[in-house]
Formats: C-alpha cells, sequence, structure tokens
C-alpha cells in the first residue's frame, strides 16, 4: 500500500511540473489578457489608415478658414484705396474698385496713375479681307487677343502678314459655312464676299455664308456668352424709295433679281441675329455699312472707288455705267472701324447706319478720281447693271445720339491715301508681270 501511494504522490508531482499545453484536448480555457499596443498596430492598419485620412482632410477643410480668422484685420482707410478708370476711348465707365494690401504694411505703397483695359479675346471672321484686316489692326493695337477665321475665298494673307509676328493674334484658315468651336469674349462677324464680281461669281455660296456662316457664328456666341456683332449693308435698303435712309426703313429689295443673294442674304442674317437675341438672350449689335474705301481694297473687285482708282492709275477710261447720276456716299476705313468699335462696346443693339452723309453722283466722283491722280484720264459710259440703287445716303442721326460717332475723314482727305497704296500694288503687279 505505501509503495502504491509514493507512485501516486510521485506522479502527482509530475503532473504539476508538466504544463497543459493550449492544445491539449482535455486543457481548461486560459484567462484572456488585454491586447497590446503592437497588436494594435499589426492587426488594425485598415483602422489607423482611415483615421488619418479623415484628420487630414479635416485639416485641408478648416485651414483657410483659420487662416482667414487669423489674418483678418478691421478695415480702415489704410488698406485699401479707391480709384476710377475709364474702360476705353469707345465705351468709357467709371468703375471703382479696391487694392488691399498686406497687414504688415505700416501705410498705404504708391499706387500706379492708370490701370490697363481688361484684355479681350475677340475672333473676327473675314479678318483678311479689306474692312476686317484693318479692324484687327485697331483690336491688336489697343492690347486685345485676336483669332482671325478667313477661307480666302476674298481675303488675302497679305492683308495681314505684318501682324504674323504678334503672340496674341491667330490665323485660322476655315469656312463660317462649317461650325467651329472657340473660347472668345466678342465676335465681329464680317464673313461675306461684298462686291458684286464676287458674290455673283458664286451666288450660293454667298447666301450660304450670309445664313449658314451667320447662324453658326450666333450658335457659338450662345454657347459661350460672347457679345455678336453682324456687319449688315445698306443694299437692305435696296433700290431706296426713301432719301437719306433711316434705320426704320424696310427696303425695297428685289428677292429675286442678280444681288439678291447678297442683298436678301443680309435681311436674313439680321432675322437670325434678332430671333437669336430675343428667343436666346444672345448680346447682339447690327450694323449696316455704307459704301467704304480705303488701302488694301481688291484692286478689281468691282467697287466703283476701287474702279475709278485702279483705272485712272493704268491709264484707262473710268467706267461709269448708267447716266451717272446714281449717288453713293463713301466713307474712309478708320471711320467705319472705330464706328464697329464704339457699337460693340456700346449698350445698344441697332441697328446702325455707318456711313459718311456726304453724297457724290458717279461723274462727280469721277471728277475727284480724275484731280487726284490724272487730270487727263477719260470716262467711258456703259449700259447700267441690274437693280443697281439710284440713290444711298445714310442718315446717321442715331449713330450720332447714341454711339458718339461720326466720320471725320472726307473723300479728297481720304482719297489720296488709298491711291498710294494702289500705286505701289499695281506697279508691282506689273513688274511681276514683266
Amino acid at each position: 500500500m505505501k509503495q502504491l501511494h509514493k507512485q501516486s504522490i510521485g506522479n502527482h508531482r509530475r503532473d504539476e511540473e508538466i504544463p497543459m499545453g493550449p492544445t491539449s484536448q482535455y486543457s481548461p480555457k486560459t484567462i484572456k489578457h488585454p491586447r497590446s499596443i503592437n497588436y494594435l498596430f499589426r492587426e488594425q492598419r485598415l483602422l489607423f489608415i482611415l483615421v488619418g485620412i479623415f484628420i487630414g482632410s479635416m485639416f485641408f477643410i478648416l485651414q483657410p478658414t483659420i487662416s482667414r480668422f487669423g489674418l483678418s484685420e478691421p478695415k480702415s482707410s489704410s488698406s485699401s484705396i479707391s480709384r476710377t478708370f475709364s474702360a476705353g476711348p469707345a465705351h468709357r465707365e467709371q468703375v471703382s474698385y479696391s487694392i488691399p494690401y498686406p497687414p504688415h504694411h505700416g501705410k498705404v505703397g504708391r499706387v500706379p496713375a492708370a490701370l490697363p483695359r481688361k484684355r479681350s479675346r475677340i475672333v473676327v471672321t473675314g479678318g483678311a479681307g479689306f474692312v476686317g484686316s484693318h479692324l484687327v489692326d485697331k483690336l491688336l493695337d489697343r492690347g486685345d487677343d485676336v483669332i482671325v477665321i478667313d477661307n480666302f475665298f476674298t481675303g488675302r494673307k497679305e492683308n495681314l502678314v505684318h501682324r504674323f509676328g504678334n503672340p496674341r493674334f491667330e490665323l485660322i484658315r476655315h469656312d463660317v459655312v462649317e461650325p467651329i468651336l472657340l473660347e472668345v469674349d466678342q465676335i465681329y462677324h464680317l464673313a461675306c464676299p461684298a462686291s458684286p464680281v464676287h458674290y455673283k461669281y458664286n451666288p450660293v455660296k454667298t447666301i450660304k455664308t450670309n445664313v449658314m456662316g451667320t447662324l453658326n457664328m450666333l450658335g457659338l456666341a450662345k454657347r459661350i456668352g460672347a457679345r455678336f456683332l453682324l456687319t449688315s449693308t445698306s443694299e437692305v435698303y435696296g433700290d431706296p424709295l426713301e432719301h437719306p435712309q433711316k434705320e426704320t426703313y424696310w427696303g425695297n429689295v428685289n428677292p429675286i433679281g442678280e444681288r439678291s443673294c447678297y442683298d436678301e442674304g443680309k435681311r436674313t442674317a439680321e432675322t437670325l441675329a434678332m430671333d437669336y437675341h430675343r428667343g436666346a438672350d444672345v448680346e447682339v449689335r447690327i450694323a449696316r455699312i455704307f459704301n467704304t474705301y480705303g488701302p488694301r481694297m481688291c484692286l478689281d473687285d468691282g467697287r466703283v472707288v476701287s474702279n475709278f482708282v485702279a483705272q485712272a492709275i493704268r491709264k484707262q477710261p473710268l467706267t461709269v455705267y448708267g447716266d451717272g447720276k446714281q449717288t453713293r456716299s463713301f466713307q474712309y476705313v478708320s471711320d467705319l472701324v472705330n464706328g464697329l468699335v464704339a457699337l460693340m462696346e456700346s449698350e445698344h443693339v441697332g441697328p446702325f447706319n455707318l456711313g459718311n452723309p456726304g453724297e457724290f453722283t458717279m461723274l462727280e466722283l469721277a471728277e475727284v478720281v480724275k484731280e487726284t491722280i490724272d487730270s487727263s484720264a477719260t470716262i467711258e459710259f456703259r449700259p447700267n447693271t441690274a437693280d443697281d440703287p439710284h440713290k444711298r445716303k445714310p442718315d446717321i442721326s442715331k449713330a450720332k445720339e447714341l454711339l458718339n460717332w461720326e466720320p471725320k475723314i472726307s473723300l479728297r482727305e481720304g482719297l489720296p491715301l488709298m491711291v498710294s497704296d494702289f500705286q505701289n500694288r499695281i506697279l508691282n503687279e506689273d513688274e511681276g508681270k514683266g
């Protein structure tokens, strides 16, 4: 018995010495201890990442507010200064603004005497043409960025070559009959052949340019919120029964004549412009341009001033159609450009007549050209063309009153400037033929 008792005691001690492993089938449950920080870092990484993202987000959200509260100071006369400036020669407006100064400035620093006008981004369709190229010069000289769109049907690169090195100038070869996407502030829509020789050469193309081209550019103005200026024409009055012609006159136009592709095309363009203005809130301006002359006109475009000047320089007879008693009014191109800019910068829709009220018969114009170029030039009479207006004289009282615009250069002052340009070009043309 003693022996068995000793054996049981020995076995009991051995059992106490051998630890019970956690994998033992009959071992009791072990006591759970709190998880260590190492476990949290090792097993809860996703939680810490989410918390970090939240803290970082809150910092970036609250930081501007904190900075604003920290740097704010009570307003005083020394922290801002009120000034006025003129927005431009054509659109004079007093604008008030304040210039904040950093808080560490003890006193107001020197303020420039005047701030430059806001630079605009402007597109000019038909900008390589006669009027368009002079308008581009005006806009670039005052500091704007200008994009010219032209398909060169009547426009010439030579009219713009002197601007090719200007970083604020762009030229795009494009036909406005097809849509185009641009981001601009203003659109001057001049694209359309304007002389009888050109628009009669392809009348379908002419009316498509007037209708589809105007539709595309109005659509662009609507999408981007740009101001749109349409250059219409005095031809919308047709062969007028009112003299001089006011903007309220509806005209006397043959809708199926040889000139109707241009006359009715421009009338339709005006209709589209007004429909976009009334229906889509597009800022529209409409100018009705009367006969214009000056440098860069096409040498043989069929218009009376360029015809007479080119013929006199080439020692050819001056061609007068009909009896020569039909009248026209002639404005120099710089006067027209000033009128277009004044209209664009104004708050008036129009239409506005832009022309020189000085009225000349064709015979009187021929005499002025002879006095300026060659007194020995002769006059040759030919049958008149179809639908040729007998009288044309603008009433510009509306432009005088609302735009503060009127032409400054008379025919006898402007004609010599055009003659010198034509002489150089005809001389170069003759040398090229030689």
